[in-house]
């Protein structure tokens, strides 16, 4: 698409068509001149991602086709811009709901079933049923855009990594990825593969179902993760004192139990015992399907700080919540006091 009417429909990327900012760069809100509503991506100079990422995104998405990943329109690479122009999603990201006391309510236990369905058949497609076997690495709540009927759609593909083979995992000296959101072997031996997918998609599971986020917030007040008090109340029989608090009464035990018990099964520690994602979706779907007892998730309270340093890793804290979506790529290194 040409910068003329991208910088026409954003309004010169006013601050009033804003809509937020991640680790690429702003958001902004547009209408082109047929009338048609856009979300423009922009690369800011200071962003961690380049040039590299964006075209990743650009050949990736737009080879992905299935309604729960956000639709590419176009992308723009004039002068000094790069842009990436996207269907606009009225209702933004899954995070400005989940987390937001005043906003949670608003997603009773349909909407958040449907949502943590659409989410699940969406990650199937990236890595079993598209033409290229995704890996996604960054899925979060940020990361998730709800529609004006609040269906799912996966976005942010910069980080994702196609698969050349049938290879179990792969090893990559850059670890990129979201704290709370890692898993344990992807963070701590920068090795990925389908299951540390799996392991992002069950803590975002868990936070539908908490509306608690698993960050550095969460690990400094309760003094361990959210996965880990997930785990916790499941062994104790205490699965209600678990859900979150606005969804009151209304909701079905028996849904919410298996997608509770499907979150624990995708948190394992050892990738080997996760389910892959069509497991996880017929486990979600099927009334009938035993499901096996999970095992202990990791203790992130106990990653050493040499470990991590190794890698090289940018040590910042997740930021107090606001309205809009922070996406910044990072890791938070937590030591028990």
């Amino acid at each position: 698409m040409d910068l003329a009417s991208i910088l026409a429909a954003t309004d010169n990327f006013s601050k009033a068509n804003k809509l937020g900012e991640g680790g690429f760069g702003p958001v902004y809100r547009g209408v082109l001149s047929g009338g048609n509503e856009i979300a423009v991506k922009r690369l800011s100079a200071r962003s961690k991602q380049g040039a590299a990422e964006f075209r990743n995104e650009v050949e990736l998405i737009a080879k992905l086709q299935h309604r729960n990943l956000v639709r590419l329109l176009g992308w723009c690479a004039d002068r000094e811009e790069k842009l990436l122009v996207y269907e606009y999603l009225p209702n933004r990201s899954l995070d400005a709901f989940i987390f937001d006391p005043s906003k949670s309510a608003q997603l009773g236990w349909n909407a958040r079933h449907n949502i943590i369905l659409g989410i699940a058949r969406g990650m199937l497609y990236l890595h079993e049923d598209s033409l290229l076997k995704v890996v996604h690495r960054d899925l979060k709540a940020s990361n998730v855009l709800l529609d004006d009927k609040m269906s799912p759609k996966i976005s942010d593909f910069g980080m994702a990594k196609i698969f050349e083979d049938e290879s179990d995992g792969i090893n990559t000296g850059r670890v990129v990825g979201t704290y709370g959101y890692m898993a344990p072997e992807f963070a701590l031996e920068g090795v990925f593969s389908v299951k540390s997918d799996v392991f992002s998609f069950g803590v975002l599971l868990l936070e539908i179902l908490s509306g608690q986020r698993n960050g550095a917030l969460y690990l400094e007040e309760h003094q361990q993760s959210l996965i880990q008090d997930a785990w916790k109340l499941w062994t104790e029989d205490l699965a209600t004192e678990f859900m979150d608090p606005s969804l009151g009464r209304s909701y079905s035990k028996e849904e919410a139990w298996r997608c509770y018990h499907v979150g624990l099964l995708c948190v394992q520690d050892n990738p080997d015992v996760r389910p892959t994602m069509s497991t996880v979706l017929l486990m979600l779907i099927s009334d009938h399907m035993k499901l096996p007892d999970p095992a202990m998730p990791p203790l992130f309270t106990r990653l050493r700080k040499q470990a991590l340093s190794a890698l090289q890793l940018t040590t910042k804290t997740e930021s107090t919540l606001s309205p809009q979506s922070i996406n910044d790529v990072s890791i938070t290194v937590i030591e028990p006091r």
